[in-house]
């Protein structure tokens, strides 16, 4: 079987990819698998790094209304297209997966002409540009978010890699704590603000590291490559406050944290609700709101706490947050409701599903082309990247 991937720009699009690249591998190792991607995306340093082939094409802002004239744009749109085409020729692509962002819409596009099988699948509540494109194409849709409204989406989870659906955290918590310096009988808080950090989390638990201290919480704080160069022990008391970069395992960290201090982004409340550890929720403010969107069912499942970024504070921390840590029959009630959200299988359901519309199982219908239904929200500014 061979399967091209359409998803780059952000991890959010790839690291979904990649999870499923490998579910296919391992139903069947001689499945071929072609990342379409762009030179200005993370797959290129993604894609490669987890041993699978990266195409190129061009990155191309699509025009504010979706009409049939989309073919028709001129210049780089074309290109796109051509060079997409070229890849799925290539490759002789049995199906493509599209996961949005830039790529995906020439990926779908492409595919269309060949009428080669098309899968989309919506990792966010708020469906971006490139996917509400490959829903009018294709019946052959699945989301990651159970409230997402888009043409015929179904349910299915986000795909996660195994290194994090495999994880037992009680099992592996005290080598957690250890591999990052902390200690195995105290509260522990997890702080990350994705793959760069967040400066108003980083600034926050900074000002509250007395308080963590004087409530006896350990903190292991991940604050972004740009932010610090090397691990930094702010340990005082006997209180371990761990600050470091980066993380390269992040089960590893999950495993060590009692509650996540942390944005809303979808592979976050997926991994989340995967490990069942609660969440404190500072949703990033952008787009149409989507990251709070993301915490929402996970808060009202009693999986989380949800706070606005401009709200966060000292005094939220010392207030609502190490009550939270303090309290472990609290810890132990939230991490079994964000369990009951999670889904591990995710990847394995993709993959499945995927094979069998390659094999034409699942037939795909003849669809019209997209007409213009006037809705202006079909604009793609750069933020498709979700």
């Amino acid at each position: 079987m061979r399967v091209a991937l359409a998803g780059g720009g952000t991890a959010g699009h790839i690291e979904p990819a990649l999870s499923l690249a490998d579910a296919l591998r391992r139903n069947d190792p001689d499945t071929e698998i072609l990342c379409l991607g762009t030179e200005r995306g993370l797959e290129t340093r993604l894609v490669p790094m987890r041993g699978y082939e990266l195409g190129l094409i061009p990155a191309v802002p699509l025009p504010r209304r979706l009409t049939p004239q989309l073919l028709t744009v001129p210049g780089k749109l074309a290109g796109a297209l051509s060079a997409a085409g070229e890849h799925l020729d290539k490759l002789q692509a049995d199906v493509i997966v599209g996961f949005g962002g830039y790529v995906a819409t020439p990926g779908y596009l492409a595919a269309r002409r060949r009428k080669i099988p098309i899968v989309v699948h919506e990792a966010n509540p708020l469906p971006g540009l490139a996917n509400r494109l490959g829903a009018r194409l294709t019946p052959h849709v699945f989301t990651g978010h159970p409230h997402t409204q888009i043409r015929n989406g179904r349910f299915i989870g986000i795909p996660l890699r195994q290194q994090i659906t495999s994880l037992d955290r009680l099992a592996m918590g005290d080598k957690a704590r250890a591999y990052f310096g902390l200690r195995p009988d105290l509260p522990t808080l997890l702080i990350f603000g994705g793959s760069q950090g967040a400066q108003r989390l980083n600034e926050t638990a900074f000002n509250a590291a007395a308080a963590f201290r004087d409530a006896g919480v350990q903190v292991l704080h991940v604050v972004g490559p740009k932010n610090a160069d090397e691990p930094q022990d702010l340990t005082q008391d006997g209180v371990p406050y761990v600050a470091v970069p980066y993380v390269d395992r992040m089960d590893m960290a999950y495993a060590a944290a009692d509650v996540a201090m942390c944005r809303s982004g979808a592979m976050t409340c997926a991994e989340l609700t995967a490990v069942g550890l609660p969440g404190a929720f500072v949703p990033l403010a952008i787009g149409n709101g989507e990251q709070a969107l993301n915490a929402e069912p996970i808060v009202q499942a009693g999986g989380g706490l949800s706070i606005g970024n401009a709200d966060v504070s000292v005094e939220w921390i010392t207030g609502r947050l190490i009550p939270l840590l303090t309290d472990t029959d609290r810890v132990v009630a939230m991490s079994e409701a964000a369990a009951r959200m999670g889904r591990r299988d995710a990847d394995t359901e993709l993959a499945r599903e995927v094979m069998a519309i390659a094999r034409g199982d699942k037939p795909t219908p003849e669809l019209p082309l997209p007409e213009d239904e006037g809705d202006d929200a079909f604009y793609d500014d750069g933020k498709d990247a979700r």
